[in-house]
């Protein structure tokens, strides 16, 4: 661990002389991955110093705070630096291959993270649509079908309907009557928030999803659990190998 003295001296180097320069690519956040790691590649940043506060890097690279926190997070995903609660971010001892090749680290763990992800999902979904096939209301099976309806106007305009596909997966563990387990479906539906809005936009995607959701919805209303269970199932299946491929 650096002594506070090294971690001082770290500081002062990143927030007065290291070259960040602005971004301006289609993904921002790759654009500061990739030169961070370019700054530790060239010894600008080296294990210990940490990076200015995330005001001050947003002002550097002239970028939105989203996206430095967005690229934070990959970073920390990549092993590249640690986030201190209280302590900031501070700079890791990285291997020379994840220096070489940065982003291909990132995907290769960014695709083992979707992995476990989907497999989380693939336990805990088709139970839920079950569930939600012996005990959804009326009410409960109005507003799924309510969801389907907008979902269904976005696609037929060539929109992305992301914000209807977490409403429908929402609705159906709100259906299951398990608050835990709809702040867990939540975080996973945070974590894969990217991946799914690039893969709605995959050609097919969107009406492939869109008439998942009516095989499940059709399952619930006939009260048929094995059904929606199954048709879950397939559901979430179909997701993960556009989302993998696409990775």
């Amino acid at each position: 661990m650096a002594s506070s003295s090294r971690a001082g001296a770290g500081e002062l180097r990143s927030h007065g002389t290291v070259g960040f320069t602005i971004i301006n690519t289609p993904r921002i956040y790759e654009g500061i991955v990739s030169q961070i790691h370019r700054l530790i590649r060239d010894g600008d940043l080296k294990p210990g110093d940490k990076l200015p506060p995330e005001r001050e890097l947003s002002q550097r690279f002239q970028v939105g705070r989203s996206s430095i926190r967005d690229a934070i997070r990959v970073l920390e995903i990549m092993g590249t630096v640690k986030v201190r609660q209280g302590g900031g971010t501070i700079v890791q001892d990285l291997s020379p291959r994840s220096l070489v090749a940065p982003m291909a680290s990132m995907l290769r763990r960014q695709r083992a993270m979707v992995e476990d992800i989907m497999d989380l999902r693939t336990m805990l979904e088709p139970s839920l649509a079950a569930r939600a096939a012996r005990n959804a209301t009326a009410d409960d099976i109005a507003q799924l079908a309510g969801v389907l309806d907008r979902q269904r106007l976005k696609v037929g305009r060539g929109e992305v309907a992301v914000s209807e596909d977490t409403d429908f997966h929402r609705g159906i563990a709100q259906a299951g009557g398990n608050p835990v387990v709809l702040s867990v479906l939540d975080i996973l539906m945070g974590l894969l928030a990217e991946t799914r809005v690039e893969a709605l936009q995959v050609r097919g995607r969107a009406e492939r999803s869109l008439n998942g959701h009516r095989r499940i919805l059709r399952a619930i209303r006939r009260k048929d659990p094995v059904a929606a269970e199954a048709a879950m199932r397939s559901h979430i299946s179909s997701v993960e190998e556009i989302i993998l491929d696409g990775l």
